[in-house]
């Protein structure tokens, strides 16, 4: 009888970095779904909308650049919330080529509406430990995005 051959030690699916974050990504999306019904935007839209309470009057691309969206993903975007109401977007009179994109008072309303509804407390973590994880993630971005910009030999 011929002796088993023996199987590699590759890493599983569940050792990989890049699948833990995935899957939390869908896991957040999840439990986002009933508060973005609510209030009648998609995640993607949302976080725009956010990024805007932050900052309005905001070029397409400076906007882009804060949500790690390109122009082209980001601006079917912006028409949705647009035609939602909840934004407008206008060339700046300064240059024409550059698009501002400004909160509505129905959008600066929305607020009120859904900005106290977070899911810190569903992740079961601690003050301390939430803040601590979104740091790292935060640091783990940064890195791989540095590391992607480095040219290859």
């Amino acid at each position: 009888m011929d002796a088993p051959v023996p199987r590699p030690n590759y890493p599983q699916l569940a050792d990989f970095m890049c699948f833990a974050v995935y899957s939390t990504n869908l896991a957040y999306g999840r439990a986002y779904k009933a508060i973005l019904e609510e209030l009648g935007v998609t995640y993607t839209q949302w976080i725009a909308i956010v990024a805007l309470w932050e900052e309005d009057h905001q070029t397409v691309g400076g906007l882009g650049e804060k949500l790690f969206l390109e122009s082209n993903t980001l601006t079917p975007i912006l028409k949705k919330l647009e035609t939602l109401g909840y934004l407008h977007r206008g060339r700046d009179p300064k240059d024409e080529r550059q698009v501002i994109v400004s909160l509505t008072d129905a959008g600066r309303a929305l607020r009120q509406k859904g900005a106290q509804k977070t899911l810190v407390k569903a992740t079961g973590l601690e003050p301390d430990e939430f803040r601590a994880l979104q740091k790292a993630i935060v640091k783990l971005r940064t890195n791989l995005i540095r590391h992607a910009a480095e040219p290859t030999d």
